[in-house]
């Protein structure tokens, strides 16, 4: 059953991140909508809370004929068709139809490619390949607009195979050449560097998302230099970096992008909105925590606060289990260990303290020797487990995932708990509710002068913050000047149970530990 308040709390943000998991059903109306449907806000006495559209239909209510619930990405919560509907778009928003085709798409989610057409035509009104000609050719507008890159790069950078093709999808849209759109010209330094506009909802806390990136920049892959954050990726096996600082004036972030070569970069920008949390509503979230005075003080100081996503899933996975037993500070030294070891160097130009190294790949830790940059056997064997999973395919970390299989997949491995588990689902899975309730950060900080506030007590205040856990948390853990939990643990596990050989006992215990 369906929690009403939470849903309305929800409602109200219009939070994309909602949309798919339930229906509102108007009775004033009798009309049924999306989460993010743009008209006004009903009452809460008004509303009936469904799980799907046709959960609605059955109970009498029309579609809505702005938010169009029937092309809404089907619920998490739903078995059979939907779910397969909610996994192809995620694979599909990750690129899986850039370089693929519907076949491929198929094959990886177990089902028929004449079957997978139906579904999307049931549940979403557009065939996939639609789905991904739409996200293209939308991206490709923003590079003409915002951009002076020559046509050939915006066709490379939106994913086209050829120019042509570009010109047909972008003239069937807008009914006008490429040409004939572009307005506006970003300047660039020079021709492998362009700069793009990432837009958000005020306001934002820049300064503290900074230090919090800040505190775990992994040295040689990110850095937070005066108002920016720089990092190091791979695009299509293409190094890269992207400098990220705000845009003077307006409700945006510049991200300025060096390449060596043009590659698809609708991916690169999809990652960084994850990461910098600029989906949210930052003003609804906040006057809806602010009815608890434990959260207020820091609400006023540090409004738009957001919960920082991650570029890559699986490094942050990593970073998180180098997190346990030791300070983030501590933390910081091994994922550099790590990086130097094993990682690669990017070959960018640029100025001698930026970053230039790459974070190694999941096929790469699976079968390193973790122990010799300073890791205990325990830990060493989490990391490895979790890299064999990633490199399998047998566990996604990345836009494509399923946060609730993801966070199950987790739970499964060797050394990694609950508290682990609900840090990933935060940053990497993006989960605005995931809340880790035995981090000792959170419990001092809700404690205050009395002591740290025992966890299951904690716990039970947070219903009220639901569903947005995840952006108390942040509150809380702002207060602190190094943030215990996130990235640390508070309750150390025996060493015994952390140097010991994996075994069966030993992993039990890693798992129930607190990790913070």
């Amino acid at each position: 059953m369906l929690d009403a308040d939470l849903c309305h709390r929800a409602l109200r943000t219009r939070d994309p991140r909602f949309d798919g998991r339930f229906f509102v059903a108007v009775r004033t109306t009798g009309v049924f909508c999306r989460p993010i449907c743009p008209a006004r806000t009903p009452r809460p006495e008004n509303c009936l809370f469904v799980e799907s559209a046709a959960a609605a239909r059955e109970a009498g209510f029309r579609p809505c004929l702005r938010c169009r619930p029937e092309a809404a990405p089907g619920t998490p919560a739903w078995l059979g068709t939907s779910a397969t509907v909610t996994r192809a778009l995620r694979l599909i928003e990750s690129g899986a139809l850039d370089d693929g085709d519907v076949d491929a798409l198929a094959e990886r989610l177990g089902v028929g490619s004449r079957h997978l057409r139906r579904l999307f035509v049931r549940h979403v009104g557009a065939a996939p390949r639609a789905v991904a000609q739409t996200r293209r050719v939308l991206f490709a507008k923003r590079l003409i607009d915002e951009t002076d890159l020559p046509m050939i790069d915006v066709a490379t950078a939106a994913g086209y195979a050829s120019v042509r093709r570009f010109n047909d999808a972008v003239r069937k849209v807008y009914d006008r050449s490429p040409s004939e759109l572009r307005r506006r010209r970003a300047r660039r330094s020079d021709g492998a560097e362009l700069t793009l506009s990432l837009a958000h909802r005020p306001p934002l806390a820049w300064k503290p998302l900074l230090r919090f990136l800040a505190l775990r920049a992994i040295p040689g892959v990110e850095a937070v230099a005066g108002d920016a954050y720089v990092r190091t990726f791979v695009a299509d096996g293409v190094p890269g970096r992207v400098c990220v600082r705000p845009s003077p004036g307006r409700a945006a972030l510049l991200a300025t992008v060096h390449l060596s070569q043009p590659v698809a970069l609708i991916g690169v920008v999809a990652r960084l909105r994850r990461l910098f949390d600029l989906e949210s509503d930052p003003s609804a979230i906040d006057a809806h925590l602010a009815h608890d005075p434990l959260l207020r003080a820091s609400l006023r100081e540090t409004p738009g606060l957001r919960v920082p996503g991650a570029f890559d899933g699986f490094e942050l996975a990593v970073r998180a289990i180098l997190g346990q037993q030791v300070s983030v500070r501590g933390a910081t030294t091994l994922a550099g260990r790590l990086v130097e070891r094993f990682g690669a160097s990017a070959g960018l130009a640029g100025a001698d303290d930026a970053p230039d190294r790459l974070f190694p790949s999941a096929q790469r830790l699976a079968r390193a020797r973790l122990e010799d940059v300073g890791l205990p056997r325990a830990r060493a064997g989490a990391i490895r487990a979790l890299a064999r999973a990633v490199a399998r395919g047998e566990l996604a970390l990345d836009g494509s995932a399923d946060p609730q299989n993801a966070r199950e997949r987790l739970l499964a491995l060797p050394g990694v708990g609950e508290w682990t588990a609900s840090y990933v689902g935060m940053r990497a899975l993006r989960e605005p509710d995931a809340f880790p309730s035995g981090d000792l950060g959170l419990r001092r900080a809700a404690g205050g002068p009395a002591g740290p506030m025992p966890a299951r007590a904690l716990a039970e205040r947070a219903e009220a913050w639901r569903p947005w856990r995840a952006y108390a948390a942040l509150h809380l853990w702002s207060g602190r000047a190094e943030p215990t939990g996130a990235g640390s643990t508070a309750a150390r596990t025996p060493r015994r149970a952390v140097s010991r050989p994996a075994s069966r006992s030993s992993k039990a215990r890693l798992r129930s530990e607190p990790h913070a």
